[in-house]
């Protein structure tokens, strides 16, 4: 054969290859693919890591102890649900089977077009990975495939997880919280669900958590939350972030706490107790002292310097780890109760507030306050999807801390996002807005003066001065006056404190409101392969933005159907969320 021929003959087959390798990529092929391994971009490390075997720079010379011994008492959560009537029991089985058809949509799309990868793109038919490659949303879907009985997709879900690599990961910083909430938690969280049945879910867990104590290994051993994992496999210089988010700092006690419980290993437990440590050392030094700020630099062990602080994104999770810590320790300990209460007085003073709205209903919701230089403390009314998690934690916290008066504040809370939600034409609250703060709690009577007066007084963009243009540019609804991001995200903490507070209380009002929630959701977001993420909460029609993160079906779609599932089902009583939703199960007292 001549050479050109036989250089055209070889371009031939390469270009079917090509063309048979992007047709099974877009997603047509409905086979399962195996895991890929680790590709390591940096390529120092492209094998598994022992690494138990890699010697501690700085090691423990004392452990803290894992708290042994019968529970203390901790008044019980749940409400005392009575017997059903056959009418409420057929309404709630059929909002039931309505979000177990979902989730079952979003698995089916996330198996066909992103199997073992870590994120489906909801619009496009393809997948993303962002974190690590090791199949995130598998990982984090395990329990609910489990809380949902799907026996038969757990087992091929479980089967796929022996190839997953929990040593080494393909991106080369990691983030450790991001990787403990979803990945360590959720492997623990199925192991518990299993009753240990799943031993291969306890092994993988502390694979990967013998890879994440790693980042623990620093002077003070404080971690490197942004950790690069193949300079700490080289045993390389490593010491704690200069700068660290509260948040991702702040929440992985659950996780390392319950791996030391299950594994017997003090080592996870000891790594975090260090941090609440440092945590409460500092809890009362802060420029609002009870609260801790958005961005601390773990390495220098200082708290103090920024001045921000919320319920909201980069804190959030920080303080509902402390009343979940106390009920994992079986309040044994006091350390997590002290730490809560102080930071709730002082939330009730400084982040939560009434706003004006339409109907003048009485509710709350929560801010972030600023401290300037002059140590005035400023309320900024920038609302945050993500702190209405905040009512489920008072919810939650009102229960075991015996503080009844909590409880009303959470209800407030709840219904702040609540109304957010019903406020939009979508049925569905933006990522964040800003709305009017009442100074006077009882000096909040709705008037539209008094809602253009905050549009004009707290204008920040381009627009017209004449506050019935910027209502009309800006398609705000009656008490809004300025939406910062009108996306949604598929985020879950609003409807994790419709469920908490539901289960608290029996009100079955909630229910409906979690239902007429679920339905907005899925109409704006459902695409033929998923429910994607929507850009506009405003519209009624909103675009897809083709982004499917894994909490939608680990959290969002799990606790709409805990909503409606009977109230024994991974009762409060039991078991303990972690922030990613997942539940590990509670000590039990003898």
């Amino acid at each position: 054969m001549k050479p050109v021929i036989r250089r055209f003959a070889l371009l031939c087959i390469l270009a079917v290859f090509v063309v048979f390798g992007l047709y099974q990529f877009a997603g047509r092929e409905p086979a399962l693919q195996p895991a890929r391994k680790a590709s390591h971009t940096s390529g120092r490390i492209d094998h598994p890591v022992k690494w138990k075997d890699i010697p501690l720079r700085y090691p423990v010379s004392s452990m803290i102890p894992l708290p042994t011994g019968n529970p203390a008492v901790i008044p019980n959560i749940q409400h005392e649900f009575g017997v059903e009537t056959l009418e409420n029991k057929k309404k709630r089985e059929m909002r039931l089977e309505a979000v177990k058809r979902t989730f079952l949509h979003s698995w089916k799309g996330y198996k066909k077009y992103a199997w073992m990868q870590d994120e489906v793109t909801p619009v496009s038919g393809g997948y993303k990975n962002e974190f690590g490659g090791r199949a995130v949303t598998l990982v984090d879907t395990l329990d609910t495939l489990s809380i949902m009985g799907l026996e038969k997709e757990l087992s091929l879900a479980l089967k796929a997880l022996e190839s997953i690599d929990f040593t080494t990961t393909d991106v080369p910083t990691v983030n450790v919280f991001e990787t403990t909430i979803r990945y360590l938690g959720g492997l623990l969280s199925t192991y518990d669900l299993s009753g240990g049945k799943h031993t291969i879910l306890l092994d993988k867990a502390t694979d990967l958590g013998d890879m994440l104590y790693t980042a623990f290994d620093t002077p003070n051993r404080l971690p490197i939350t942004r950790w690069d994992w193949e300079n700490g496999a080289l045993n390389g210089t490593q010491e704690a972030s200069s700068l660290s988010l509260s948040a991702e700092l702040g929440s992985l006690s659950l996780e390392f706490t319950r791996l030391s419980q299950l594994t017997g290993d003090p080592k996870y437990f000891d790594a975090v107790q260090r941090i609440s440590d440092q945590f409460e050392k500092c809890q009362n030094t802060t420029s609002i002292p009870g609260l801790w700020p958005v961005r601390v630099n773990p390495q220098r062990e200082n708290f103090n310097a920024d001045r921000t602080f919320t319920f909201g994104g980069m804190s959030d999770s920080l303080y509902e780890y402390f009343p979940k810590q106390h009920m994992l320790l079986g309040g044994l300990v006091s350390q997590p109760r002290k730490l809560y209460i102080s930071a709730i007085e002082a939330a009730k003073k400084y982040l939560f507030f009434r706003p004006l709205n339409l109907n003048n209903q009485d509710i709350l919701l929560s801010g972030t306050a600023k401290k300037n230089a002059a140590d005035f403390i400023k309320l900024q009314p920038e609302i945050q999807h993500l702190s209405c998690f905040t009512g489920g934690m008072l919810g939650i916290g009102a229960k075991i801390f015996s503080r009844p008066d909590d409880l009303d504040i959470a209800r407030k809370l709840v219904n702040g996002c609540i109304w957010a939600y019903e406020s939009m034409p979508s049925g569905i609250m933006p990522e964040s807005f800003n709305v009017i703060p009442c100074p006077d709690p009882d000096d909040c009577v709705w008037s539209r003066q008094r809602w253009h007066e905050g549009i004009l007084s707290g204008r920040t963009r381009g627009f017209s001065e004449n506050a019935e243009t910027v209502i009309e540019e800006g398609k705000l609804a009656p008490g809004f006056t300025e939406i910062t991001d009108r996306r949604f995200l598929l985020r879950p903490e609003a409807i994790e404190s419709v469920f908490i507070l539901y289960r608290i209380t029996g009100d079955t009002s909630l229910q409906d409101k979690a239902w007429r929630m679920f339905q907005a959701v899925n109409r704006s977001t459902k695409t033929s392969i998923s429910n994607s993420a929507i850009s506009d909460v405003t519209d009624e029609e909103p675009e897809h933005i083709d982004e499917c993160e894994s909490f939608w079906m680990a959290e969002t779609l799990k606790y709409f159907y805990l909503t409606f599932s009977e109230p024994d089902v991974i009762s409060l009583d039991e078991w303990v969320f972690n922030t990613e939703a997942h539940p590990l199960r509670r000590p039990q007292r003898e």
